[in-house]
């Protein structure tokens, strides 16, 4: 299957239109019909409909492989152009809750810091954009997070943290010595996608429940824990990251945030440092 092909696939699923797709990727829009019409003609199905452009069942089929294809491929690339590489800028992607005072001390010789949820820094250090990604997320005790498959990257676990939930002055529970998640799963929560989001949290805890309440778009976790002090919803945050608001240890089920770092294979210099910094 041609890389080429594939790509151009996803831009005109992503864009919803072929003449948007053909703006996006430079060509014209009977070179975007001719690439996808190889592509149908290579796999021996339909893969688009055409008014309205949308996937067809075949095609649904092949966007769930396409991501992962292609952050291969550019994962293999970025792991070619390591190997020959001179001195460089180094770059770490990292969540909003793995940046704690003693992480950003062990950060000498970063240059740049990106802001980005788990599997976005994980695809940034696969594709080369970034040398280190610091991802996290609720996992059960010395359980690894569940990442995505993004090649031949290495993930060492950092710290884990117990977690506090995050009420507000005068709530019912907020003299409990420990709260159960199971007895909170019909309370309204913050929907902070980019701080803890709930899904995640759904799939570690296997619960459901958990029922959003304001959406929080942006990444600072304090704003998550004023939102929760305020009695907009609770929150779950590890012990260190929650500023505010009355805070209480989850007790059940035993979820501690978990903190890995992850990094392809790196010559001597600053990022090998900056890992055995964070690792020691």
């Amino acid at each position: 299957m041609d890389p080429h092909l594939l790509r151009t696939f996803v831009t005109v699923v992503a864009e919803g239109s072929f003449s948007a797709a053909a703006d996006r990727l430079g060509y014209t829009q009977s070179a975007v019909s001719q690439q996808i019409a190889a592509l149908e003609a290579d796999l021996g199905a339909p893969l688009l409909g055409r008014r309205p452009v949308r996937p067809t069942r075949a095609g649904e089929r092949l966007l769930e492989h396409a991501g992962p294809l292609l952050l291969r491929l550019r994962a293999a690339r970025a792991d070619v152009a390591r190997l020959s590489a001179g001195p460089r800028t180094l770059t770490v992607a990292a969540g909003p809750l793995t940046l704690t005072a003693g992480t950003v001390a062990a950060l000498a010789g970063v240059t740049t810091v990106r802001v980005a949820g788990a599997a976005a820094a994980v695809a940034l250090v696969a594709s080369g954009e970034a040398d280190l990604a610091l991802v996290d997320g609720p996992a059960a005790p010395s359980d690894p997070l569940n990442l995505p498959e993004a090649g031949p990257l290495t993930t060492v676990g950092v710290r884990e943290e117990e977690l506090v939930v995050v009420l507000p002055e005068g709530h019912p529970l907020a003299g409990r010595a420990g709260l159960r998640l199971d007895d909170l799963a019909d309370a309204v929560w913050v929907d902070a996608a980019e701080v803890m989001p709930l899904d995640r949290l759904r799939a570690v805890a296997r619960l459901d429940g958990l029922r959003p309440g304001i959406r929080y778009e942006g990444h600072d976790p304090a704003v998550a824990a004023r939102l929760a002090a305020a009695g907009h919803g609770l929150t779950l945050l590890p012990a260190s990251a929650a500023p505010c608001g009355v805070r209480v240890p989850l007790v059940a089920p035993r979820i501690v945030h978990r903190v890995e770092l992850v990094h392809a294979a790196l010559p001597p210099g600053p990022a090998a440092e900056v890992v055995r910094a964070l690792t020691s």
